[in-house]
């Protein structure tokens, strides 16, 4: 009987299998060509995770510059020509961001969806405050960003009595997180405020270990200790927490004022706003500090323009390096680091790998470049995957090699980029594009270049 029902339930396994490759999506007239994969679900995603860069290269090759794939359960169309781009990133009426990024926050965050129609004009309304990202407000909170580093990096030098050893990118999670949330969320005034920081940036590394497959739409429950983790970190933003905080910044105290208008909005949802707005800041500009360090720790000649830049920086402001000096840099100096902003970008360009994603509204013919037009389903996932570019040989000569300079000619900044003859209009995307462009990347670049 055994036998039986095991040979039984193989057989409606296999009848379950051919009925969903009987079942599943086809190509129809106009569409890009399909990639299905045999496994139901899945479709192509264990490639996918596993190399990325490789699969979509290699699709390239059999099948063209555009493409559609099955995803674990997503049909995610590929444009891999640059120059189509801009076709997708100003057709932002059938080609939506930000219903999918709120979908998406709210679930991984634990806060209701910023679209639900309990809190009216919240999203716009805190679209707004990225204001305080730009111009006059992004120096004062540069500023403050360059002293918290030096504070932080004056208090381990007066901690320790002799040089210590710690793994780089343990160090760069260290002050970066704290330096960031000193300077968003204000000092934690209690004896052992440093230690609470402490406390919280080791959840946070636990949580953010987990964002992925959250984002992937994996149920947390399913992540081990990661929602008990994220209900701790919220617990932390809580008004009565937050109001303990000193010397906190203006973007943050203007989402709470915002928040403070929507009654409907438990204290709860109000701090995991904030958790979100914490991992926003510092999820990304970490990993990002850690290879900009590495790259130029493992190129001398790198490090060293880098410093004589500096260096030359300081000695005409009439400034000095060491322990018992502060130093100040304003924005417009900080620009004006050529060297140093040509080293990141090359790390940037070299580590950076997200996608650019957009939600098709509708179905509709997409008009691209050259009368070329594609046909699209709602709800289909239309991606932008701009490592393909950052590696592209024609854009990048020997692109698989760290140069410092590569973004400088002449002395100046280096902007202009060319593929088979032609100038490019997007050339390094490491913080998104158009409608999904990253608000705080002025500061993000602020951040790592004071580091």
């Amino acid at each position: 009987p055994w036998r039986r029902s095991a040979g039984g339930a193989a057989a409606a396994a296999l009848l379950l299998w051919v009925v969903c490759v009987l079942c599943r999506r086809k190509r129809k007239t106009g569409e890009p060509p399909l990639i299905n994969g045999w496994i139901p679900y899945l479709g192509k995603a264990l490639p996918f995770r596993k190399d990325a860069f490789k699969f979509l290269l290699d699709q390239q090759k059999k099948l063209g510059d555009i493409f559609t794939v099955h995803i674990a359960g997503r049909y995610i169309t590929f444009i891999m020509d640059p120059f189509q781009y801009v076709y997708v990133i100003r057709n932002s009426k059938q080609l939506e961001f930000h219903e999918f990024a709120d979908k998406m926050a709210s679930k991984t965050f634990d806060y209701p969806a910023l679209s639900n129609v309990k809190f009216p004009d919240l999203k716009e309304n805190l679209h707004r405050i990225y204001q305080y990202l730009q111009g006059k407000p992004l120096e004062i909170i540069s500023d403050h960003m360059m002293k918290n580093l030096q504070d932080i990096f004056e208090w381990k030098c007066s901690q320790a009595t002799d040089w210590e050893t710690e793994k780089m990118y343990k160090f760069c999670c260290s002050v970066m997180f704290e330096a960031s949330f000193v300077t968003l969320y204000g000092r934690v005034p209690a004896a052992d405020g440093r230690k609470v920081i402490s406390e919280i940036r080791d959840k946070f590394i636990k949580f953010d270990a987990s964002f992925p497959y959250l984002a992937a739409n994996i149920p947390i429950e399913l992540l081990g200790a990661t929602k008990k983790v994220r209900k701790e970190l919220i617990h932390h933003f809580l008004l009565q927490n937050m109001t303990k905080w000193l010397g906190g910044s203006k973007v943050v105290q203007a989402r709470q004022d915002i928040f403070e208008k929507y009654e409907l909005l438990g204290d709860y949802d109000k701090a995991a706003h904030h958790f979100a707005f914490l991992w926003a800041s510092v999820g990304n500009t970490i990993p990002a500090t850690f290879w900009a360090m590495y790259y130029l720790l493992r190129h001398p000649e790198a490090l060293a323009a880098v410093r004589d830049e500096i260096t030359h920086l300081l000695q005409s402001t009439g400034q000095k390096r060491g322990p018992t000096y502060n130093i100040h840099l304003t924005r417009e100096q900080l620009d004006n680091l050529v060297y140093l902003e040509s080293a990141l970008n090359e790390s940037l360009r070299m580590c950076s790998s997200s996608m650019n994603i957009r939600i098709s509204q509708e179905d509709f013919v997409l008009k691209l470049e050259g009368d070329q037009e594609v046909s699209l389903r709602k709800g289909d996932w239309i991606a932008l995957y701009p490592q393909i570019l950052h590696m592209d040989p024609e854009v990048y000569e020997d692109p698989k090699k760290y140069k410092f300079d590569r973004y400088i000619e002449n002395g100046k900044k280096k902007t202009t980029f060319y593929k088979a003859g032609r100038k490019l209009k997007y050339f390094l995307m490491p913080f998104g594009s158009g409608i999904s462009m990253c608000p705080g990347r002025f500061l993000a670049m602020n951040e790592m270049k004071m580091l």
